[in-house]
């Protein structure tokens, strides 16, 4: 974290200056708006938390109840989703908070007695190498709270306004023009008042979950099936013999399945309970199922040993069903390359599925993370419209992927033991591993993500994946780091510039020639795509990792452009710079295989003679792996999807 750089300022530094004209209360919503986001679930607040950190864009949030979500339905939070809290600065908080998910253990019918289950095996719940971070459980509301609190803190000072439901979006064929959205006051049961008012804005984003109004008035729908198949879930504080109740815990018994899940505290645990198959179109099992049912069920799944509910945090029922829309925007396939979307939606209100996975809300949050800087690039002029429609084109295969994988995985644990064996059930999870971490993401070659032609620099850092961090130690104060970790979630590009062979201040290195074209060149990115009288990283934040000891690195050979001058006062910006020396592990984690001297360029599959330049989108995936001469080929690269800055 950077800060102090105007001048010393008192206080918590997570809370930026106000941007101008901010500083005040936030005001009632307006009339007009840049960016509208309908609804506060896990989509619409990561979304917020992106936006507000561009004071220029007007972005407003509202939210059908009067005050935020109280008790989240969602919990489980992928090693994916801690990386991009990282980017927000908010995955300490969480690490501090959560439960980390260390350990699976799975159960079924003993042999020698069949209504009892006894231990088959445990494993590793994050096999290790897939993150630097753990699967953590967390609640919904927790997340969606500390998201909210960094939108409050950002340059904007943006807040929800709380009392307004969607009724509906009406889009003009005119493409300059705005869209419209109907809105209605609501009350403190979040019911329509009948106080109708209307909004205009550049664009809107449905995050206004399964029944979302927002995506019916765009003639978008939910296409797929029900399963038929009833689960419980609750919330509870627990009196238990069971050994394993606090581990994650998949269970199948002679009476049905139970999934256990301990929650942050130390004390709550949620159970998923197989309540069973329904006739086809039965849609009455939550008003005829008591909480009384599910513990009942959990009780005779958990046999031979008890269970009792002391307390009861939430609970509710639910049908098993995967449905995804056939597009994530208000462009019908016939005007894709036409026309320009201007209406998106997001989480529940285009993919729905059942928690057994625990990607609902990680999906849910991707989606807006992969949008928000889109629109940043649009309003602020660096990108043309036609950006936007990547949204829906990437976002929209990984929703079907996980609807694919959620039901084999929801499938195999809803399953009566004596159809499917212990070990086809462990099996499954290890081999859904990178899935559940949330890393199985793959964006194909695109206008955004490029070819795998010089993959061989940089094997680890495979084109269309995030980002994999790994330690670094930075030079001007040999801090070790997480290389990952200097992404933040501001919409800027980041370039990992990998040196060759070559010392860096050597006339005949291609890195000191990368640096100098990026600076110097009227065909360098830095040059023609960001704003005139912006810092240099103002769009393109280029960090270098050297090969040399940090002891070794002359930071006087350094060029200027990693030095850069910033602020009102011209300070140097000192952490540009990394040495990939090797480490004494402690940043490493268990990866095995690889001893705890390897550095980046062992553990990622960079060409020690050639390096690499790997280009990171402001999502953190990465979109290209150059080598370090090919000036030509970046400058293409973004020119194909930015625009000219005066």
């Amino acid at each position: 974290m950077q800060y102090h750089l105007n001048g010393y300022r008192y206080g918590d530094p997570t809370t930026h200056e106000a941007a101008a004209g901010r500083d005040g209360e936030q005001g009632p919503l307006p009339d007009s708006v840049d960016v509208l986001i309908v609804g506060t679930g896990p989509a619409g607040t990561v979304l917020a938390a992106q936006l507000a950190e561009f004071p220029e864009i007007t972005t407003r949030v509202v939210e059908r109840r009067q005050g935020p979500l109280p008790v989240g339905q969602a919990d489980g939070v992928s090693c994916r989703t801690v990386e991009m809290f990282d980017a927000f600065g908010l995955a300490p908080t969480l690490l501090n908070e959560a439960y980390w998910v260390n350990e699976t253990s799975f159960w079924a019918p003993s042999p020698s007695h069949a209504d009892e289950i006894t231990r088959t095996g445990r494993i590793q719940d994050v096999a290790d190498g897939l993150s630097e971070y753990p699967h953590l459980i967390v609640n919904q509301a927790r997340m969606q709270e500390l998201l909210l609190e960094k939108a409050a803190k950002s340059p904007s000072r943006l807040r929800v306004d709380y009392g307004f439901k969607a009724l509906g979006v009406d889009v003009p064929e005119t493409p300059e023009a705005p869209v419209t959205v109907t809105l209605e006051e609501t009350d403190e049961d979040g019911r329509g008042t009948g106080t109708i008012r209307t909004v205009r804005a550049r664009y809107v984003v449905g995050c206004d979950g399964a029944r979302s109004a927002i995506r019916t008035s765009i003639g978008r729908s939910l296409h797929g099936d029900a399963q038929n198949h009833a689960w419980g879930v609750m919330d509870i504080l627990p009196v238990t013999d069971f050994p394993d109740v606090r581990k994650k815990a998949v269970m199948q018994s002679a009476s049905g399945s139970l999934l256990q899940i301990p929650r942050e505290g130390g004390h709550l645990v949620r159970y998923y309970v197989d309540l069973g198959d329904l006739p086809e179109g039965d849609r009455s099992v939550r008003e005829r199922t008591a909480f009384e049912d599910i513990l009942t069920a959990a009780q005779k799944a958990i046999h031979p040993y008890t269970l009792d509910a002391r307390d009861v945090a939430w609970w509710s029922v639910y049908e098993v069903g995967q449905r995804v829309t056939d597009g994530f925007d208000d462009v019908t396939a016939q005007d894709v390359g036409s026309q320009n979307p201007r209406v998106f939606i997001a989480g529940d209100a285009c993919h729905t599925h059942s928690a057994k996975a625990g990607q609902g809300m990680n999906v849910s949050m991707q989606d807006t993370y992969n949008l928000g800087w889109k629109l940043a690039a649009v309003l602020q002029g660096r990108s043309p419209a036609s950006l936007l429609a990547t949204y829906s084109g990437e976002r929209q295969k990984i929703a079907e992927e996980l609807i694919a994988f959620d039901k084999e995985w929801s499938a195999m644990i809803g399953s009566k033991a004596a159809d499917v064996s212990a070990n086809n059930v462990e099996s499954h999870f290890v081999a859904g591993g990178r899935f559940t971490a949330g890393l199985s993401t793959v964006y194909v070659e695109s206008l955004l993500t490029g070819g795998t032609g010089h993959q061989d620099l940089a094997s680890g850092f495979e084109v269309g994946t995030r980002f994999h961090s790994a330690p670094v130690v930075r030079v001007a104060d040999a801090k070790p780091e997480q290389l990952g970790h200097v992404h933040e979630a501001d919409g800027r590009w980041r370039l990992y510039a990998f040196g060759d062979a070559a010392d860096i201040g050597a006339e005949d290195s291609a890195l000191r020639a990368l640096l100098r074209f990026l600076d110097e060149s009227e065909q360098s990115p830095v040059r023609r795509f960001t704003p005139t009288g912006q810092p240099d990283d103002a769009v393109f934040d280029v960090r270098a990792i050297l090969q040399q000891d940090h002891h070794e690195v002359d930071l006087d050979a350094i060029p200027s452009f990693l030095l850069p001058a910033k602020g009102r006062f011209g300070l140097r910006d000192y952490q540009k710079v990394f040495s990939a020396e090797r480490t004494n592990g402690q940043l490493l984690g268990r990866i095995p295989g690889i001893e705890a001297t390897a550095d980046v360029y062992d553990l990622r599959g960079i060409d020690r003679r050639r390096g690499a330049l790997v280009v990171v989108r402001p999502d953190q995936y990465v979109a290209q792996v150059l080598p370090l001469h090919a000036h030509a080929e970046l400058a293409e690269y973004f020119s194909s999807f930015m625009l000219d800055q005066e």
